[in-house]
């Protein structure tokens, strides 16, 4: 079986970008302008690597897309929130993103903060409410909404975030960036695959393996984030020490879908796409 990661990625791109156009709140409900703001943000291109691991690791259990859609836009909102309140002058103070000016900039800072918050809780509302009709039942929705909270908050992303702005700018040591990383961007990511896999009603088994592929996904993606931006891992252990890292990283993600046999192999070309992407 041939798999192409690129138009694979894109194709689960366009299908979460459609039913975010469905579950976002028109331009036309008020408040106006809020509502802009949560389309403008979520709506902006972008690969939608996590959405699409979580529909990939459904489809890897033998699961239908409907059944983990509500998740894969849960993830979706959530990353989104984070980028707004990440480009916020109190943070990182960024003016442009994915090509276009930040949110706070299109609109305002106050605007941009509710966009955010909203963007958040909405998340919620789409894992627990479940969106369309999709056969997964109330108790594992729940189970669903507690480990993507615990993975967006004090003990995952937030805390991740928080750690980093205590470091102040400056390079952190590894064990303390490998800490970092794992909770700012790796939790979001492994906690992806992990609701796919249950969502699409896969073994305990099964979870566990497609959350472990997500934890070493998530690590791939920083280390190559770094080496493509000079800081990182790669201002610690040098660019060639960082690109065997992130290579033995990635024989880790590929080797945790051993178990799930040929329906792994979307997700193991898809790491592929992730250790040798140049941007």
């Amino acid at each position: 079986m041939t798999v192409n990661a690129a138009k694979l990625l894109d194709s689960r791109a366009a299908q979460v970008r459609a039913q975010l156009e469905r579950v976002l709140p028109p331009v036309s409900a008020r408040p106006r302008r809020l509502h802009e703001a949560l389309r403008y943000a979520a709506l902006s291109e972008g690969k939608r690597v996590r959405p699409a691991l979580t529909l990939l690791a459904c489809e890897a259990v033998g699961g239908k897309t409907l059944e983990a859609m509500p998740a894969a836009l849960a993830v979706e909102l959530v990353h989104t929130y984070s980028l707004v309140h990440d480009d916020l002058p109190c943070m990182d103070d960024d003016t442009m993103r994915r090509g276009r000016p930040t949110c706070h900039v299109r609109y305002d800072e106050g605007t941009a903060l509710l966009a955010g918050d909203a963007l958040l809780t909405m998340a919620f509302e789409v894992l627990a409410s479940n969106g369309r009709p999709s056969g997964v039942r109330a108790a594992r929705r729940l189970t669903a909404v507690a480990w993507l909270a615990e993975a967006a908050g004090s003990k995952g992303m937030v805390g991740g975030q928080a750690d980093d702005v205590e470091q102040g700018g400056r390079t952190p040591d590894l064990p303390t960036l490998e800490s970092i990383n794992a909770r700012k961007s790796g939790k979001l990511i492994a906690v992806s695959c992990r609701l796919g896999a249950y969502l699409g009603g896969g073994t305990p088994a099964q979870v566990e393996a497609l959350y472990a592929y997500g934890r070493a996904v998530g690590l791939l993606f920083q280390i190559v984030d770094d080496i493509l931006d000079g800081d990182g891992y790669a201002k610690l252990l040098g660019a060639s020490q960082a690109r065997r890292e992130a290579e033995a990283v990635h024989r880790r993600a590929v080797g945790a879908l051993g178990k799930l046999g040929r329906k792994g192999l979307p997700l193991a070309r898809l790491a592929d796409l992730i250790l040798n992407r140049e941007r």
